[in-house]
């Protein structure tokens, strides 16, 4: 199927961007020269500018120094991309909670040890300040607290890569369903398996840490037993 003509210009003007031909800060022709050089309507150069918007590619201002630009890089900004794609492929059934704990192993283990080896004094901070009392703790605390740990092991690796390919894993995880649905038991276990990361952080073991981050994803794969993924 021959595909619409601003996917064509939004695929072109991605390329571009991507291998680096444009750079970050460049700023992009302006509408009527799209128009012009690419044969095509204003409409359609519109339409292909909002997608690369979307996309987070490009960003548009107004005004007389106005125009489209290329976007730098926000390591937030792809991470919110892939939690969208991540999302949609839950929604769809492609993924289930057995293959988000399998990816989450094959990284978080090693994410642990690296951050036992990178952590700075802001960091162990950071950490700290997201440990919560699981007998006292409301909903709303655990809710914002229990991804909150993830994120501060992710920036103590101090690798914007890895917190792109990372965090989705834990964004689309849905902490508020499991703060209705599972007992205290299950939180007072979370607790416990957190200090024990951040305390062999702190004593920067990475052979500790990764064995507590180990026993930790063991604990979720006992809540989430394969009959009830």
């Amino acid at each position: 199927m021959r595909r619409p003509a601003y996917r064509v210009l939004a695929d072109d003007l991605r390329a571009q961007i991507t291998s680096g031909q444009l750079r970050p800060g460049d700023r992009l022709p302006t509408e009527p020269q799209l128009c012009r050089e690419c044969g095509v309507s204003r409409s359609t150069v519109r339409e292909a500018l909002r997608l690369l918007a979307s996309q987070h590619l490009i960003v548009t201002t107004r005004g007389v120094s106005g125009g489209s630009f290329v976007a730098h890089p926000s390591a937030a900004q792809l991470s919110d991309t892939l939690t969208t794609g991540l999302q949609l492929m839950q929604a769809s059934a492609v993924v289930d909670a057995a293959d988000l704990l399998e990816v989450r192993r094959m990284l978080e283990i090693g994410t642990a040890g690296h951050a036992a080896r990178r952590r700075q004094q802001s960091d162990l901070d950071a950490l700290r300040s997201t440990l919560f009392d699981p007998y006292t703790a409301d909903a709303e605390t655990m809710i914002t607290l229990h991804p909150a740990f993830h994120s501060a092991v992710l920036a103590a690796c101090a690798n914007p890569l890895l917190e792109l390919v990372s965090a989705p894993l834990h964004a689309v995880v849905n902490v508020r369903a499991l703060v209705a649905h599972l007992g205290r038991d299950f939180w007072i276990q979370v607790d416990s398996d957190h200090r024990a990361i951040l305390d062999a952080i702190e004593a920067r073991d990475p052979d500790a840490a990764g064995a507590a981050a180990a026993r930790h994803l063991d604990h979720l794969q006992e809540t989430f037993a394969p009959e009830s993924l």
